[in-house]
C-alpha cells in the first residue's frame, strides 16, 4: 500500500496492521454494517497488474483459464492462472482499462506472479506493469452503495460484473450490492472523502469476510498449487472456459471436468476458534490425513470465523470436521452453490 495512501487512512482514523486496515476504530460494529448496512472499506490485501500491447489479449488467453478473446470492453471475469498441473497458481478479477487489461489478485502473490508472466512474454508485443503504486481499490457494499456511488462521482455499472471507465478510473460491479473502484492514487482520497459521506469506513478484513459470503475465494500465498480450479467452483464464477485452445494446465482441468471426477467442494464453514489461510481440515474418520484445507478467513460479526475450505466432500457428511487435531477448533461446513 502506498505511503501517502496508508498517511491519509490513518488521519481518517485507520489503524493499520502490516499494511492491512484492521479497522476504523469499531471493529465489531464495522462487521455488523457490512451485514445490514453499506460500508467502503480499502482493500489493501489486493494488487493490480497491468498487461498492455497489441497482443495483450492473445498472451492472456492463451495462458489464463477463462476466455480473454471475447471479454468486452465494458465487462470483467473472473479468472486463473495455473501450473502444468492444473492447479492455481493464482486467482484473478480481469477487467479492461481501454485496451489494456488488469489483473486483480492476492497483495503478497504479486512479486512472484509479475515475475513469472514475463517470463512467458518471450517476443510477444506485450507489456506487463506493477500498478502498485500508481492506482488503489476501494470497495463499496451494501444496500444503499449504488446510489452512494452515484452521488460521489463516478458512473454506476448496471449489471454484474460489468465496469465502467471515469477520469480518474474503472468501477466494477461485483454483484447487486457490491462496487469495486479502482482509482488513480492521487485522486484516491478525494474519492473516498466523498463516499464517505454516504457509506460507513471499515477495514479490509470486513470485505474478506463480504467476498466469504459471496463465495468468492482468493488463491494467496498460503494456497497457490493446492486446488485446481474446479475444487474452488472456479467454473461457477465462469472462470473457466472448456472451449477455447490450450493454456497450461489445461488437459487436467478438462478431463476433470468431463471424467466428472471432482471429489474436492467448496465449502462456507463457520469455527468458534482461530483459524488461517492454509489449515488442514481433518475428519475423526481419518485423523492422520486432511480431507480438506481453509482458503480465506475473516471474523464473524456474531463472533468466531467464517471461512472458505476446500473439502473432499464424502468426510463432509461425517460431521465433526476438526484443524489440528486432536483438540483442534471444530468447522462447521455447508456446502457453496449457485
Amino acid at each position: 500500500m502506498n505511503a501517502s495512501w496508508q498517511d491519509f487512512l490513518r488521519t481518517s482514523g485507520a489503524h493499520i496492521d502490516q499494511d492491512l486496515v484492521t479497522d476504523f476504530g469499531d471493529a465489531t460494529a464495522e462487521l455488523t454494517a457490512a451485514r445490514d448496512a453499506t460500508i467502503i472499506a480499502p482493500l489493501a490485501h489486493l494488487r493490480l497488474i497491468e498487461v498492455s500491447g497489441p497482443e495483450a489479449a492473445g498472451f492472456l488467453h492463451q495462458q489464463l483459464t477463462s476466455d480473454v478473446n471475447h471479454l468486452a470492453l465494458d465487462a470483467a471475469q473472473h479468472s486463473a492462472w495455473c501450473s502444468a498441473k492444473g492447479r492455481m497458481l493464482a486467482s484473478f478479477l480481469l477487467f479492461r482499462n481501454g485496451p489494456d487489461y488488469q489483473l486483480q489478485l492476492s497483495a503478497d502473490l504479486l512479486p512472484a506472479i509479475h515475475k513469472r508472466l514475463q517470463m512467458f512474454v518471450l517476443r510477444s508485443k506485450v507489456s506487463i506493469t506493477d500498478q502498485s503504486g500508481e492506482r488503489e481499490i476501494i470497495g463499496l457494499s451494501g444496500p444503499q452503495a449504488e446510489a452512494a456511488l452515484g452521488a460521489a462521482g463516478p458512473p454506476v455499472p448496471n449489471q454484474s460484473l460489468t465496469t465502467a471507465v471515469f477520469s480518474t478510473g474503472v468501477v466494477v460491479r461485483l454483484d447487486s450490492q457490491r462496487f469495486e473502484i479502482v482509482v488513480a492514487r492521487d485522486a484516491a482520497p478525494a474519492l473516498w472523502q466523498r463516499l464517505a459521506a454516504h457509506a460507513r469506513p471499515a477495514g479490509t478484513v470486513v470485505w474478506q469476510w463480504l467476498d466469504i459470503q459471496a463465495g468468492v475465494p482468493l488463491i494467496t500465498a498460503h494456497t497457490k498449487e493446492e486446488f485446481v480450479p474446479q475444487m474452488a467452483h472456479f467454473e461457477q464464477l465462469g472462470a473457466v472456459s472448456f472451449h477455447k485452445g490450450c493454456y497450461p494446465g489445461q488437459e487436467i482441468v478438462a478431463r476433470m471436468q468431463y471424467l466428472g471426477k471432482v471429489k474436492r467442494h467448496l465449502y462456507r464453514g463457520q469455527s468458534i476458534g482461530p483459524i488461517a489461510a492454509g489449515d488442514a481440515i481433518y475428519s475423526p474418520a481419518n485423523s492422520e490425513h486432511p480431507c480438506g484445507m481453509i482458503t480465506n478467513v475473516a471474523p464473524a460479526p456474531t463472533g468466531g470465523y467464517d471461512a472458505l475450505a476446500v473439502v473432499q466432500e464424502s468426510f463432509v457428511s461425517t460431521g465433526e470436521l476438526q484443524l489440528a487435531p486432536p483438540d483442534g477448533p471444530r468447522i462447521d461446513l455447508q456446502l457453496v452453490s449457485r
